[in-house]
């Protein structure tokens, strides 16, 4: 199940699985319990054998990290532009109209708190904990081949952020001067909306990939549906997504998709160079601008790394004029 404190109250998202008769003799009192989505049907329902609802609901907590950390980037950027936390929220807030989530929504909250005349925020040390769930992912992830790189890069932020008493000796040591920081809001809400695309994009991708390694049947536009109330990444962008994975399962290459993605890249780019530029850590929007990169170039040096592999290893390789056969090369 997901939801936190809201889902326990309101009902949460649950993604049962295992042996199918089973779940018919309790699917009635899981569904009453459970979330409705905006046409009333329960956001229950039997994802596939086995423990597949185990497996889709860490993916889902996978795609909360980065979503999570994206949120954190997005602030760590305009709190380097001297907004206050008050500002910092009135831009998010006028995200919400294209961009709802629940995360951007206690974003928003959190950054208006107030403990007596300070920001409670100000107030909470930079260390992130976890529960384990974004490694999980990211073994499993290792495990099954699948390129899914915004889960690692998360968790390896989080793993980062605790290592706070190293973090403030580099800083002394190293102490490079932080400039002013030009970014408009705009040009930030493409790069957190096109980031938050690959983001969803990798975490289906890998549910199809590891339904497929174990015969699952995962419907995966069923489990949009199911997140599309009381869990954590419930949002506008998961509504839409139950719409196009009816009828593709690889969300960017919709033809929706791939307009939006166009629109915001450039934005998302130039976010990552200015940021690279002035030492500002946002692991999630630069592995999005990265994969991306990577995806959609048709020649990757991966040929080289064959050679190489070859050389050392007597590893053999496949020729462009030959894909079927493997070879070897005395170097």
């Amino acid at each position: 199940i997901s939801g936190g404190e809201q889902g326990a109250l309101n009902g949460p998202s649950i993604m049962p699985s295992g042996n199918e008769t089973a779940y018919q003799k309790v699917k009635l009192y899981l569904e009453n319990i459970s979330a409705r989505d905006s046409d009333g049907v329960p956001c229950c329902g039997y994802v596939g054998k086995e423990g597949s609802g185990h497996f889709v609901k860490m993916v889902h907590n996978g795609i909360e990290y980065v979503e999570m950390q994206l949120l954190a980037e997005c602030y760590a950027i305009l709190k380097r532009q001297g907004l206050t936390n008050e500002e910092i929220a009135n831009v998010l807030e006028s995200w919400k109209s294209d961009l709802e989530s629940y995360l951007l929504g206690i974003t928003i909250d959190i950054l208006r708190k107030k403990e007596g005349d300070d920001y409670l925020l100000d107030k909470i040390l930079d260390k992130a904990g976890n529960k384990g769930t974004g490694n999980w992912t990211t073994v499993a992830i290792a495990d099954s081949g699948e390129p899914a790189t915004m889960v690692p890069a998360a968790l390896f932020a989080r793993y980062l952020s605790y290592f706070k008493d190293r973090r403030m000796e580099m800083s002394a040591l190293y102490s490079i001067k932080n400039e002013d920081v030009e970014i408009s809001v705009s040009q930030l809400k493409d790069a957190y909306q096109f980031s938050r695309i690959i983001n969803h994009y990798q975490g289906f991708s890998f549910i199809e990939t590891f339904s497929v390694q174990n015969n699952w049947d995962v419907n995966l536009s069923e489990v949009a549906r199911i997140w599309t109330e009381g869990c954590i990444i419930k949002s506008d962008l998961m509504k839409e997504l139950v719409v196009i994975l009816k009828s593709n399962s690889a969300i960017i290459s919709d033809s929706r998709v791939i307009n939006l993605l166009k629109s915001t890249y450039f934005s998302a780019r130039e976010i990552a160079i200015t940021c690279l530029k002035n030492h500002i850590h946002v692991p999630c929007i630069l592995e999005a601008v990265n994969f991306f990169n990577g995806l959609q170039t048709a020649e990757l040096p991966a040929n080289l790394i064959q050679a190489q592999r070859d050389y050392f290893g007597a590893h053999t390789y496949q020729r462009v004029d030959d894909s079927i056969n493997f070879h070897h090369t005395i170097w």
